[in-house]
């Protein structure tokens, strides 16, 4: 009979090899999961990757068990751990920089500060206390993060001081704080919001604008525009809502820099303004859907711009911006389908949406995408009150 001793060395011997082999496969299921949820584009890549990773990982851990491979395997996990740790310590500091403090000087000071205790701490004297210091001041960061709040109380530029309302009573919608500026140059304009009432019943179409920054450019802005066969049409533009003397910057749009709204406007504004002032190259496509899914998306829109307009949120590149917000909308109008590369790239959008079947497929993408350029026609058109029925006089209608 063995010694209590044994007993115990070998019971304990058997709870720390069945915490080993849990670890193991929790972590094995994590970076599965994480090719499986990748933005590769392709389902079926994504599900190659995963198989095959799944398949060496089990064999390297449990089958061969040889030193050399599960070291490989070891390496690969310890250079998604390495990222893993970048990217929270560059989030941490960028955080830190762009928080609410009033002081730019403290907030940099501050940001370097932890950047550096971070370095120090994860790869130079890796003592548990240090990192427990660490993680103790990432938490920190975290609770204080959380109480940064959006908020509709600041010194807005014009073109978003007023958020719009929408109020639906049966097939009649009134839309107000409806955006029509008259532009002279990108900076001069006569500031109008008016009242704008639509019916639900004349809605007949949906198109979709990408306005690029600069030609070819993997990002773009994109918005939709909802048409009437009894009235103007309605464009409908989520954006970030900068403050007097602000501009739009990618980075702080991660950071809490920005707080969201949906620009509701005529096309002779927000349109206009992109091709005629801000030189942007502006592609409008006609989206093959029904008059029903129309509807359907126009009020989760309005229902939208009604929440917004009572809560503030913050504008986010990632989870909260244009494309993005349009692919969810999509989705719970009743879209199909998963999240793609190029949502956030979304420059690239009229493609999907293209080879998606959405537009007009009976041309070649190269013919459609030159015929759907409309800067010309719209620099043409001027402030003209059939603008938007000028700038689609050359466009091909899909078919339905």
């Amino acid at each position: 009979m063995k010694p209590p001793a044994g007993r115990l060395s070998k019971s304990l011997r058997w709870l720390f090899a069945g915490i080993g082999s849990l670890c193991l496969v929790l972590l094995l299921g994590w970076e599965t999961l994480v090719i499986y949820f990748s933005n590769l584009p392709w389902a079926w890549a994504r599900l190659v990757l995963v198989v095959a990773f799944l398949t060496l990982g089990i064999w390297a851990l449990w089958y061969l068990r040889k030193p050399r491979t599960i070291g490989i395997f070891a390496a690969l996990f310890l250079g998604v751990l390495f990222w893993c740790l970048v990217l929270l310590l560059g989030w941490a500091t960028q955080a830190i920089y762009y928080s609410n403090l009033p002081w730019g000087w403290l907030r940099l000071v501050l940001a370097l500060a932890f950047l550096t205790f971070g370095i120090w701490a994860l790869w130079y004297s890796r003592k548990p206390r240090a990192i427990g210091v660490l993680a103790a001041l990432f938490l920190g960061l975290l609770v204080w993060w959380s109480t940064i709040s959006p908020s509709h109380d600041r010194p807005w530029r014009p073109e978003v001081a007023v958020m719009p309302r929408a109020f639906i009573d049966g097939d009649r919608v009134r839309i107000t704080g409806f955006r029509n500026f008259d532009y002279r140059t990108r900076d001069d304009f006569t500031v109008r919001y008016e009242e704008r009432e639509v019916s639900l019943a004349h809605l007949t179409s949906l198109d979709f604008y990408v306005s690029y920054f600069w030609s070819g450019a993997p990002v773009a802005h994109t918005f939709v525009s909802f048409g009437f066969d009894n009235a103007l049409p309605v464009s409908i533009s989520i954006e970030t809502r900068p403050e007097i003397g602000e501009g739009f910057a990618p980075l702080p749009s991660l950071f809490k820099q920005f707080e969201l709204i949906y620009v509701v406007g005529d096309e002779r504004d927000l349109v206009r303004v992109r091709t005629d002032y801000r030189n942007e190259e502006v592609y409008l496509y006609r989206i093959r859907t029904s008059p029903e899914n129309a509807r359907r998306l126009f009020l989760i829109y309005l229902d939208r711009v009604n929440e917004l307009a009572d809560h503030p949120e913050w504008y986010h590149l990632f989870s909260n911006s244009c494309t993005v917000n349009i692919v969810r909308y999509a989705n719970l109008a009743g879209r199909v389908g998963r999240l793609d590369i190029r949502h956030i790239l979304n420059g690239f959008s009229d493609r999907y949406l293209y080879r998606a079947g959405a537009l007009d497929t009976t041309l070649p993408f190269a013919e459609l995408r030159r015929r759907s350029r409309i800067n010309e026609a719209a620099q043409a058109a001027g402030n003209a009150k059939d603008f938007s029925e000028r700038i689609r006089k050359s466009l091909p209608t899909p078919p339905r």
